[in-house]
């Protein structure tokens, strides 16, 4: 017993080495990314409060916090970007843990489940935004498909998924690409638990909607949930695809504080970053929450 003890012991005391040798060969990389983010975030957050002496700004204030978030206009892109996230991600969820639940036996015995769901996660959403453009714009390559086939009369019949009211060519970019990382969190879960589950509730005698309400659900909650957050976040502060798919107005925030930032009049540009640190406030909420979840799906699997 002593012996067990001592090489417990003598095992804590090398796995504290380890860490405090890891931490010394990661601190020179994260001195520099914490001194560049940091840095990064306190100029904007100085200029956000009015400091901007290019402009004759000086005077630190919270009047551009104030002026953005009393804006209608701010509340009208606040909402089409609460759209556009929630929309994308709730879809890409329903879709994702439907397309795992079909996929697990297969993907147990095949990698080609899993190829097939990565070649999307290695498309840029830029590069998919302007492939949807070409695909779905009035004279695009659907149109004139639409057209010859007879089912239409003109291309310039062809419905307006691009530049839309209801954002519908964002949402098929974002949900196309965030399909793959859901279906795979989902499905690492469903591959380590979720068999044996499932054949312990066949076993009661549970129905399909039983086996997954009450066996399946519970198990791959956590990493859903969190796979979601993480989604949420990107949708909610991405630029490209809104700023290429998206309306001129309402235009969503990301694209609403880069023009504010990129305006010729330099007293705009406090503006601009004011809504850029509320996009990050949210996307760091929303991230943090993801990974509380996360290692609360890993406690649970280590219990297991």
């Amino acid at each position: 017993m002593v012996s067990g003890q001592i090489g417990g012991r003598d095992a804590r005391t090398r796995a504290a080495r380890w860490d405090l040798c890891l931490a010394g060969l990661l601190a020179p990389a994260l001195a520099v990314m914490l001194l560049l983010f940091g840095g990064g975030l306190t100029l904007g957050g100085l200029q956000a409060l009015g400091y901007l002496p290019g402009a004759g700004m000086t005077e630190l204030t919270a009047a551009h916090f104030t002026r953005v978030l009393q804006d209608p206009d701010f509340l009208t892109s606040l909402g089409l970007t609460l759209h556009i996230a929630l929309t994308s991600t709730v879809i890409a969820a329903v879709v994702s843990v439907a397309l795992a639940l079909a996929l697990t036996r297969w993907s147990i015995r095949s990698r080609l489940v899993h190829f097939v769901l990565q070649v999307p996660l290695t498309v840029p959403h830029l590069v998919v935004a302007v492939s949807m453009l070409f695909l779905l714009a009035p004279a695009g390559l659907a149109a004139r498909l639409a057209a010859a086939l007879g089912l239409i009369a003109s291309p310039g019949e062809f419905p307006l998924l691009v530049n839309d009211r209801g954002s519908i060519g964002i949402l098929l970019v974002y949900i196309w690409k965030e399909i793959p990382f859901i279906a795979l969190m989902v499905l690492s879960v469903l591959q380590n638990a979720g068999g044996e589950l499932i054949e312990v509730g066949r076993t009661l005698k549970a129905g399909p909607w039983q086996r997954f309400r009450f066996i399946l659900l519970p198990v791959i909650a956590p990493s859903l949930a969190a796979a979601c957050l993480i989604v949420f976040a990107f949708t909610f502060g991405a630029f490209e695809v809104p700023w290429l798919l998206g309306r001129t107005y309402p235009m969503s925030l990301p694209v609403r504080g880069y023009k504010s930032y990129a305006d010729v009049d330099l007293a705009a540009r406090p503006e601009g970053i004011a809504i850029g640190l509320i996009i990050a406030l949210v996307v760091m909420g929303a991230v943090a929450l993801a990974v509380w979840l996360n290692r609360l799906a890993g406690s649970r699997e280590a219990i297991r």
